[in-house]
């Protein structure tokens, strides 16, 4: 049996495992996945490792997108060089250890299932690390005017001068949250009940996208979203395609991405 994986600390709310194994057993493959806890200094050893021990392939969450390109033993792709960040993992020939995105893949799709134009749009993307990075990228591509915010205003303006846009610090959300179409949050507030709100709700207006890629929980940014008549988008169809587009990545075959969707949902209503 091929043994598959995601890796990240914390990892105890993630359903890539429920939603994976789904898939697998759709397939016919004699496969499973499990969650690992893996901190950034351990990467390295964990990533020889799980080639050394065959595994079929991984994917990475927090905080280890960005550390897995500063590893020699990775070799990333194209797309993962680009973006800068990876969150999936595939094994080649003599344990060769090769890096991939599909994030801003991911979320892409999300966003056109939900008939959202990007093209001239004014969008706000909350956060800079890995899964901001991927956004980033695809928004650039899909012709959006971007606007990036960050708790660290540096690593905001680097993210942003990357794709052509404006770096602010948290500080300026009031008037930014004002200014755009579309606001993504891309950080991992809203995880967890008590979570700090990154904005005041009462700023969204009806006309507005708000795309929370939280998706573990109905967030407080997604209830301030439904509240105001914005369209609101949670997190689960990134988590489900770019989950698909990793599997692919992996085996070949065509992700059955309904089978996915539905172990994710059901999933969360156990959790409840």
């Amino acid at each position: 049996m091929k043994i598959f994986g995601i890796f990240g600390d914390p990892i105890e709310h993630s359903l890539s495992p429920v939603m994976q194994n789904a898939a697998f057993r759709a397939l016919g493959q004699e496969a499973c996945y499990h969650a690992f806890r893996v901190s950034r200094e351990c990467l390295e050893d964990a990533l020889i490792g799980a080639a050394a021990m065959g595994f079929g392939g991984l994917n990475l969450t927090i905080p280890l997108k960005e550390k897995a390109l500063e590893l020699d033993i990775l070799q990333p792709d194209e797309l993962a060089e680009a973006i800068g960040a990876v969150n999936t993992v595939s094994f080649g020939r003599n344990q060769r250890i090769v890096g991939h995105n599909t994030d801003g893949e991911g979320a892409l799709q999300a966003m056109k299932d939900a008939a959202i134009s990007l093209r001239h749009s004014k969008v706000l993307l909350i956060g800079a690390g890995g899964a901001a990075r991927a956004i980033a990228y695809s928004l650039k591509n899909e012709g959006a005017e971007i606007l990036v915010a960050n708790r660290n205003a540096k690593k905001a303006d680097e993210l942003a001068a990357s794709v052509g846009g404006l770096g602010f610090g948290l500080c300026d959300l009031g008037q930014l949250v004002l200014q755009s179409d579309i606001i993504i949050n891309a950080t991992s507030v809203g995880m967890k009940d008590g979570d700090p709100s990154l904005f005041d709700g009462r700023l969204l207006r009806r006309g507005q996208v708000v795309f929370d890629i939280v998706y573990n929980r109905e967030t407080e940014l997604l209830k301030a979203a439904r509240l105001a008549g914005a369209v609101a988008i949670d997190g689960v169809m990134m988590l489900v395609y770019q989950g698909a587009k990793s599997l692919e990545i992996w085996t070949g075959l065509k992700a059955p991405v309904h089978v996915m969707e539905k172990a994710v949902r059901d999933g969360l209503k156990e959790r409840r």
